[in-house]
């Protein structure tokens, strides 16, 4: 049996392929890898942002696998260390992962791409949350879902199964941008550049605040970040990387980030 996962490196950005034919379902043993394959990401600090796909041009991901539930993998096992799909419950993932659409994408593989930050979809992509006829839950998106898109299109999602072409989800904000097949992976490929050239530990901050906000007033979050009560806020504003910005912005000229 091939390797469920194909990793590739183009500088700081890591490409990550899920490529489990015939539909790029996730087993517990993909998915531990891809938790391995996530966290070796986030630790190594020469990779600045990620993009991860599936292989061929008909599925994203079905998520969860069911002829290996049949086999005995069993729904509550251990999925490893990020959660299913290695991505949604991975702690301290500070860097931009961006998910590029390429076919189907529905159930856990739906959860999956919520899991990234910046969604990019093919034309033919299509979207559903079908647990619901099979008399289970979407649970992850039962959370995310509704923080997205509006409410009650969230629910019809997870309470109706029904599907969605690539211009609604579009239109209802959960795809950030539609391409054409052909060119979807350059696409990606373009924005892991540039937001690999951006500044790394501002993106740590964004991402760490938004996360302490989903469980905070407003006001108890801004007096965690302005009181620097957050690491990657703190380290933020005592690195390097803080003063270049302003040097550069008063030198008229392009900053050089470190990610120090």
């Amino acid at each position: 049996m091939s390797y469920p996962i194909k990793t590739y490196r183009h500088g700081t950005v890591l490409e990550v392929t899920l490529d489990r034919p015939k539909a790029n379902a996730i087993d517990l043993a993909t998915s531990r890898i891809m938790g391995d394959v996530f966290a070796g990401f986030r630790d190594d600090p020469d990779l600045r942002v990620a993009i991860i796909t599936g292989a061929g041009e008909r599925f994203f991901c079905p998520g969860w696998d069911l002829k290996a539930a049949a086999a005995g993998d069993a729904v509550d096992g251990d999925y490893g260390q990020g959660g299913f799909g290695g991505l949604q419950e991975l702690p301290d993932l500070n860097k931009p992962v961006i998910a590029a659409i390429n076919g189907i994408c529905c159930g856990g593989g739906l959860e999956l791409a919520l899991s990234a930050d910046i969604i990019l979809a093919a034309d033919h992509a299509t979207f559903a949350l079908p647990e619901i006829r099979s008399g289970t839950v979407a649970d992850a998106a039962s959370i995310k879902l509704p923080k997205r898109i509006p409410y009650h299109i969230a629910m019809e999602m997870l309470m109706t199964g029904r599907w969605l072409d690539v211009q609604e989800a579009h239109r209802w904000g959960f795809v950030n941008h539609i391409h054409p097949a052909a060119e979807l992976m350059s696409q990606a490929r373009m924005m892991a550049q540039h937001l690999a050239a951006g500044p790394p530990l501002v993106y740590a901050a964004i991402k760490e605040i938004v996360r302490e906000a989903e469980n905070s007033r407003f006001q108890d979050c801004m007096t965690r970040v302005t009181g620097r009560q957050l690491a990657t806020v703190d380290k933020l504003y005592g690195s390097q990387d803080n003063l270049e910005g302003a040097r550069a912005f008063a030198e008229k000229r392009d900053p050089v980030w470190t990610g120090k």
